[in-house]
């Protein structure tokens, strides 16, 4: 008796497209994880389930109040001051952030307005604080 031998076809299980996949993941969250959590003077900052990012001396943050008043520091600026501040830190350090302190009842118009004058000024490194969410 003869017995005829099976062809085993093989199977290739293809892993590439896979890790694409986990890769393009992994750089989705490292991009979109870009919050500052630091305390602000009087100013209520969103919540947010964010890691901290690790702040510089050189950082500049710029502070909004709930009535969009801007504050340099601890001094209260103009937006054109602050523009004039942006530019000339730029000509020292492009590398320099931005981080942006606003209080949660401010209109987003006035986050947008200084960031805006950051990337005019060629400061492209930007980050909203916040605080942690429980």
């Amino acid at each position: 008796m003869e017995f005829r031998k099976k062809r085993r076809e093989l199977v290739n299980l293809e892993i590439t497209p896979l890790v694409d996949v986990v890769f393009l993941l992994l750089i989705f969250f490292m991009l979109s994880t870009t919050f500052v959590v630091s305390p602000g003077i009087r100013i209520d900052l969103p919540k947010a389930r964010s890691e901290p990012v690790r702040q510089e001396v050189r950082d500049l943050r710029v502070k909004i109040d709930a009535a969009g008043n801007l504050y340099l520091g601890d001094r209260r600026v103009s937006p054109e001051d602050l523009g004039a501040r942006f530019a000339e830190v730029a000509r020292a350090n492009p590398d320099t952030m931005v981080i942006i302190e606003a209080d949660e009842a401010t209109r987003h118009l006035h986050v947008v307005d200084v960031m805006d004058r950051a990337k005019r000024a060629g400061l492209h490194r930007l980050a909203i604080a916040t605080r942690p969410k429980r």
